[in-house]
């Protein structure tokens, strides 16, 4: 039983969608997604805080958005996932990768997504997918970058399946995306941006990021993250029980490339990855876990 268990929850927990046991409250009472109607589901806060202001010349960085600004980029990710319990064979439960072409146009306070052809190499996942076509999605953003809400709106007759990938995939962006300081800047400069990832284990999540290049909206920034557990226990879903946090350690580095006049990324990918141990208090079942997530845009 306690494998079954870690086999559906840790997988969920490893792949973005540790979110979605608050955000499914926030919206209860809304009707499902996959009839069509958006659901909007809020993402906590960011603090961000300059270590080194850089080399001169300085200057605020700003998404510089005009309303009705268009880009075509794609979304690729991938997640690898791996878990033990004792000395059991190593179990491979990773999801397959995703890759969604979009549709941008900046708006007042957000941007506004058209999916595309959705594809994996997954065949069973491809097929789910074909229905997704021509699904909206968006972000709620501030005059700092920072995403305050992610919107899902799937086409109707997108399958359970296939709208829970496009969630996680949408989560995975959300929480590799990055917010700028509020103060002036230039080449060089490195900031930390402080962010809770939520749910059944509430994360904190540290990114510092360098400005390596700056050339006047295009902007390379490099990115260093680091996740680690704000409590020692984990809280297994509908009442299944708890698990000792052991040792937690997840890191991952990336660049990403942006132009401050359009609403995505223009290019880039940040990878994330690591170990967990968790101990079952009252067997001493012990559950090792390894996973990497890799976020990458492009053409």
């Amino acid at each position: 039983m306690l494998l079954l268990v870690l086999a559906v929850t840790l997988s969920a927990f490893g792949v973005g969608c540790s979110d979605r046991s608050e955000t499914t409250t926030e919206v209860d009472g809304a009707e499902p997604a996959g009839i069509g109607k958006e659901v909007t589901m809020p993402i906590p806060a960011v603090t961000t805080t300059v270590v080194e202001a850089g080399a001169e010349p300085k200057s605020a960085l700003r998404p510089a958005l005009e309303s009705g600004t268009t880009q075509q980029v794609t979304l690729r990710t991938e997640h690898h996932f791996e878990q033990q319990i004792d000395q059991q064979a190593v179990h491979d439960v990773s999801p397959p990768s995703i890759t969604i072409p979009l549709s941008a146009e900046a708006g007042t306070d957000g941007v506004e997504l058209t999916l595309g052809n959705v594809t994996s190499p997954d065949p069973n996942l491809a097929k789910a997918l074909l229905p997704a076509d021509g699904s909206r999605a968006g972000f709620d953003i501030t005059e700092l970058g920072a995403i305050t809400a992610l919107r899902m709106a799937p086409k109707p007759a997108t399958s359970d399946a296939a709208r829970a990938a496009l969630e996680q995939a949408f989560y995975q962006a959300v929480y590799q995306s990055i917010a700028f300081p509020d103060a002036a800047i230039g080449e060089g400069a490195v900031w930390t941006v402080r962010q809770q990832v939520s749910g059944t284990v509430p994360l904190e999540q540290v990114t510092t990021a360098t400005l390596t290049h700056r050339e006047g909206n295009q902007c390379t920034i490099q990115l260093d993250v680091v996740q680690t557990p704000k409590v020692n226990v984990w809280q297994l879903p509908n009442q299944a029980g708890q698990l000792e946090i052991v040792d937690y350690l997840m890191h991952g580095t990336g660049t990403i490339n942006v132009d401050l006049g359009l609403p995505l990324p223009v290019s880039g990918t940040v990878t994330i990855g690591g170990n967990q141990t968790y101990r079952d208090p009252h067997t001493a079942v012990t559950v090792r876990q390894t996973q990497r997530t890799e976020v990458a845009w492009g053409d």
